[in-house]
């Protein structure tokens, strides 16, 4: 006889009905629950590929970051009105903008002392610190009307890297392997290079997760036989051991994350283990250069001390993506050596004799082997520098308007999209935002920004958070 629920049992047998009746609920939910913890404790790696959403031109990134700010109206944006008017107060026809200085926008202007010229079959403008990107500019497009909102360090390092000026989101790496997984199983897919000692600012939350899993997070090596720290073994743990001391460490974090199922981070420390085992041949392998010819080690100047430590970072980066990795960001001047606050002629002349022989190097590597097509390279920092001068001779932050570049998988070459105004202080025209260099970083890997989605608080967020647009104009 059926009892409806919202009786009270009438009797002894009534209540033994009644509960009997929920024994096999229990025991299947118990089953049930088992089965969905056994598939939740097999981790899913790294190399667990994705399919994108359209046909990718890209199958990794080299992303060239110049920690600090560096100047376009030195390097790739000659202006000469600001030549004209260098000395003078910024003309009352020019918005004044808010400067991280403060002072900055009532300084009179500092004009370039810079070389430009006109290279390739493009005629794009570089400056005479840079001669040898400037032999490589019919394969590269120049955005000349960027813009950002972090008018610090901290806050514009984080937007390039993630979107937004406040930390806790994604980075750009992070978005990648999430929606693309990585080809290399023996390497991290997501692998952060730094030319100093210093992290820049913000530190590994640029290369973070935020709300995403742990396990989806950059990889920062050191410099050096020995990349990753506490990587090698001792001599005297066999290959075997090592194993059986692996499984044992995994079944413990097994039983403490059964209890813990919302804790990303055990989860990410379980897979890094076993990438870290497989990763004890693979990674002294990749930073081992003793199969790379003495042309190419002069071509990336190995063999100069000004660009041996930048130039190692390059070719190393050529190397991961090589064996599959997605995405190497390789910073230069890290700690925000491009800084130029005083003395911006000293400052940047030395950082682009530690960078501009490697960069260029690493695109013409990348092309003689074939990989350029399949490598999207990019350069630019957080923000630009300011027309006005600071300290006599420096310049402040400018993310109003500033240039980077990209070349390789997807984009075409020779091309200069937006411009900056006569003196250099606003993007006007062809404006591009940090989101839409993003967006058209993930189109050129197949992914479409707005479809790549991750749910968090209850809503699905995308890598470009709300806005973001494909800069159609340099795409090939």
């Amino acid at each position: 006889m059926t009892i409806p629920h919202y009786q009270a049992a009438q009797s002894r047998r009534d209540f033994l009905a009644r509960a009997g009746g929920g024994f096999g609920s229990l025991a299947l939910a118990s089953l049930l629950a088992r089965d969905a913890a056994a598939d939740a404790s097999a981790v899913k790696p790294k190399s667990t590929l994705r399919a994108p959403h359209i046909e990718p031109k890209a199958k990794s990134v080299i992303w060239c970051f110049l920690d600090g700010g560096p100047s376009h109206i030195d390097l790739f944006d000659p202006k000469p009105t600001l030549k004209r008017l260098g000395g003078k107060p910024l003309p009352g026809s020019f918005a004044r903008p808010v400067t991280a200085m403060g002072r900055t926008a009532y300084t009179n202007l500092l004009e370039s002392k810079r070389t430009f010229a006109r290279h390739g079959q493009s005629g794009s403008w570089v400056s005479d610190w840079l001669p040898e990107i400037g032999s490589c500019v019919d394969v590269v497009a120049f955005l000349h009307g960027c813009t950002a909102d972090g008018l610090n360090h901290v806050g514009g390092v984080c937007q390039m890297n993630t979107g937004s000026i406040l930390a806790g989101r994604p980075s750009m790496g992070a978005w990648t392997c999430y929606g693309l997984g990585s080809e290399c199983e023996e390497l991290p897919g997501y692998v952060v290079l730094l030319d100093y000692p210093d992290d820049p600012p913000g530190g590994s939350r640029n290369w973070g997760t935020g709300f995403m899993p742990a396990v989806y997070q950059g990889t920062k090596f050191r410099d050096g036989a020995t990349p990753i720290l506490h990587l090698t073994p001792p001599s005297s743990v066999s290959a075997a051991r090592q194993r059986r001391k692996l499984d044992f460490i995994r079944e413990l974090d097994e039983l403490h994350r059964s209890r813990r199922r919302e804790d990303d981070q055990l989860e990410a420390r379980i897979a890094a283990y076993e990438l870290a085992y497989r990763m004890q041949t693979a990674a002294p392998q990749v930073v081992d250069f003793s199969d790379e010819t003495e042309s190419t080690k002069q071509l990336y100047g190995l063999d100069r001390k000004d660009t041996a430590h930048t130039g190692r970072n390059c070719l190393l980066a050529r190397r991961l993506v090589e064996r599959g990795v997605r995405f190497v960001q390789v910073y230069f001047g890290s700690g925000s050596k491009w800084d130029a606050h005083a003395n911006v002629e000293g400052n940047h002349a030395r950082y682009c004799r530690e960078s501009d022989r490697p960069i260029a190097a690493l695109l013409r590597d990348l092309k003689q082997r074939g990989m350029l097509d399949s490598t999207l390279v990019i350069w630019g920092g957080e923000f630009g520098r300011t027309p006005m001068s600071e300290s006599g001779d420096g310049r402040d932050h400018n993310p109003y308007g500033f240039t980077m570049w990209l070349a390789g998988g997807g984009i075409r070459g020779g091309v200069s999209h937006g411009a900056t105004d006569e003196i250099g202080l606003w993007a006007v025209e062809n404006k591009v935002h940090v989101h839409d260099v993003h967006a058209t970083i993930l189109h050129c890997l197949g992914l479409n920004d707005e479809q790549l989605t991750f749910p968090h608080n209850g809503r699905n967020e995308r890598p470009t958070v709300n806005g973001g647009r494909v800069i159609d104009a340099i795409l090939a």
